[in-house]
């Protein structure tokens, strides 16, 4: 049962630091990167732009559950 659970509060944890990114970190993140760069067209800044993006909510999503895990695995145990 403790191993399911923790499962889920990894899970609880990685949504929840996903979307803290997606809402404040991400696309600030990105732009500020971005405009110091120099690109041929716009389309490669736009692409730079959203790989940068993708990169911060992946990020943020594996330390969530990173601190899920040790939360749970504190208190479970």
């Amino acid at each position: 049962m403790a191993a399911s659970m923790r499962y889920v509060i990894s899970m609880m944890g990685a949504i929840a630091f996903a979307l803290i990114a997606i809402l404040f970190l991400s696309s600030p993140l990105a732009t500020w990167l971005v405009s110091d760069m120099t690109f041929e067209s716009p389309e490669d800044g736009a692409n730079m732009h959203e790989l940068i993006s993708m990169t911060a909510n992946f990020a943020a999503l594996i330390l969530g559950w990173i601190a899920g895990w040790v939360v749970s695995s504190r208190y479970l145990d």
